[in-house]
């Protein structure tokens, strides 16, 4: 379906030579392009089908990271949040179809900028007038935050404001509301879009603070299936979480294309390394791949993409399984996202550096995807708050996650003891989970414990899917640098013998590293010319080149005797 999209000149184009805004505009045509070509219908979106996942999933979304997050926003978030709605809401039908055909853009204007990740706190009102709702910001720390609101690429946008319902004076909670932003040339009356600086290094969008002062909507912009159900909720939280239903898909889909790019990464480096040579002490040029420091970074880089790129799959068939108890399906997006964020942030740069000069440049890709990255980490909840919330409720025992049984592997027995160490730990504390000694001795640990029942996870199903013996090792060997003394302690294995298990792993990889990297299936999606010398040149004769025929002037020199 979407095989000609790295070939379509929206995705050829050169960007590092055009200036921002063209780079901005060229983002919005990409995501309709995306949109145009996998025609999406409301039920794809909001029952996550296959068809779904395949566009989230592809592997496109990794070269441009401001066309996934238009996209992300649009359709995971906007499309998904109204797609609930429609068997009982026919009027949104014209909106969504719109949005659908990517005639509109939506956009999800849930956090403010006082209160960030605390969310469920936020202070922009709806209050309900005879006519409709009136909805308003009424102070600096209650702009909605970042989305991308104005009105400057040709495109109307409509939002989901997330405020306060406001009968008679009660509040009756945070509820989401449709209100139409901009059109094609300007915002609309009493919406305010002050564009935020660049963030240095990725890829450009029109972030924004979007503020409201006193916008009239009609009592059809409420986002409900009953429009005058206006009561207050028995437990506001629980109300809450259900409006973001798709906070926890979006932690899911978000991560799809980090995987996409450490395999990139480890494909860009591993070419790279394989014909960038040196003259030692004989004749003939070296390969640099000879290096064990050269070849570690890139096996493990290797490794990592074809073990996350085996497991992802696997996750988003159970995402929609409704027989999980939701909090344990959300537990497993954070799980994954805190994975592979993690993964991404320790290959990405290790390769990178690897590289030498050519990686810091744009054109070769590492150093814009690494500053990319950071976003993610943010991105539909941070991924250290979204750990110490899972990991407080498992200590306290509320659900628990499927993990594989301690005997299946060492990544499973270390995952498990953690787990288990810290349920002691928090039995042992006077005070339980509000004391002092919980957020100091415990909390520290939620991000590593977290991450390691991902490691488990994923080799789990790495095992089962038969991915080759030395990926696994190296994955494996990869993970247990996480924590060493644990292993020390609890298997035996020594400093030295982790380090002559790592020797042991690469020897192992290296006879087939070619076949690993082609089996990585990105080279399609990987245009950094640093990849052969051919590529190169390729590239070279599309650089500026600065000529002329100024003749310089040489001083007179007289000579000192």
């Amino acid at each position: 379906m979407a095989d000609h999209l790295p070939h379509h000149p929206l995705f050829t184009t050169r960007v590092e030579f055009l200036p921002t805004d063209e780079r901005v505009s060229l983002s919005y045509q990409r995501a309709r392009l995306l949109m145009h070509t996998y025609n999406l219908s409301a039920s794809d979106v909001q029952l996550c089908s296959p068809k779904y996942w395949a566009m989230m999933t592809d592997p496109i979304m990794s070269l441009d990271t401001a066309m996934f997050t238009i996209l992300a926003a649009h359709v995971g978030l906007t499309i998904g949040t109204l797609s609930r709605h429609l068997h009982k809401r026919p009027d949104l039908r014209p909106l969504v179809n719109r949005l659908l055909r990517f005639d509109t853009v939506g956009i999800y204007l849930l956090t403010e900028r006082g209160h960030g990740l605390d969310a469920f706190n936020i202070e922009t009102t709806a209050t309900k007038t005879p006519e409709g709702f009136v909805i308003n910001t009424p102070r600096e720390e209650a702009c909605k935050f970042m989305p991308a609101s104005t009105p400057s690429f040709g495109i109307p946008k409509v939002a989901l404001v997330m405020a306060r319902l406001i009968i008679d004076g009660e509040d009756r909670g945070p509820r989401f509301f449709i209100v139409p932003v901009c059109n094609e040339h300007e915002m609309f009356e009493g919406v305010e879009s002050i564009r935020l600086g660049a963030r240095p290094g990725t890829c450009p969008l029109d972030f924004s603070i979007t503020r409201f002062n006193h916008v009239h909507v009609p009592f059809s912009a409420l986002v409900s299936s009953n429009i005058y159900d206006h009561s207050l909720p028995a437990s506001p939280l629980e109300k809450w979480w259900d409006e973001v239903w798709r906070i926890p898909l979006g932690t899911l889909a978000v991560t799809a294309p980090w995987i996409s790019s450490i395999k990139a990464a480890a494909f860009i480096a591993g070419r790279y390394s394989m014909h960038r040579s040196l003259v030692g002490k004989g004749a003939e040029p070296i390969p640099i791949i000879t290096f064990r420091t050269q070849q570690w970074p890139i096996a493990h880089a290797t490794a990592v993409g074809l073990v996350m790129s085996n497991w992802f799959p696997m996750v988003t068939k159970n995402s929609a399984d409704k027989s999980l108890d939701h909090r344990v399906r959300h537990g497993i997006a954070v799980i994954v996202k805190t994975t592979v964020c993690r993964h991404f942030q320790r290959c990405v740069p290790e390769v990178a550096e690897r590289c030498g000069a050519q990686g810091t440049f744009e054109h070769n890709y590492l150093a814009r995807i690494e500053n990319d990255g950071k976003g993610v980490i943010i991105a539909e909840g941070d991924v250290l708050t979204l750990c110490i919330r899972l990991f407080s409720e498992l200590l306290l025992q509320r659900y628990k996650m499927p993990l594989p049984d301690p005997s299946e592997s060492l990544l499973a027995r270390h995952a498990a003891s953690i787990l288990e160490e810290n349920i002691s730990l928090l039995n042992s504390l006077h005070g339980g989970h509000r004391s002092e000694s919980f957020n100091s001795l415990i909390l520290p640990q939620a991000e590593l414990a977290v991450e390691a029942m991902g490691h488990a996870l994923a080799y789990s199903a790495g095992l089962k899917s038969g991915l080759p013996k030395p990926i696994l090792d190296v994955y494996e060997c990869a993970v247990i640098r996480r924590d060493p003394a644990w292993y020390s302690e609890n298997a035996g294995l020594t400093r030295i013998l982790q380090r002559i298990r790592e020797d042991d792993a690469i020897t192992s990889t290296l006879p087939h590293l070619d076949t690993y990297l082609n089996n990585l299936a990105i080279e399609e999606y990987v245009s950094a010319p640093i990849v052969s010398d051919e590529a190169w040149k390729e590239y070279h004769n599309t650089m500026p080149v600065f000529t002329g025929n100024a003749i310089p002037i040489t001083d007179q020199v007289q000579a000192m005797l």
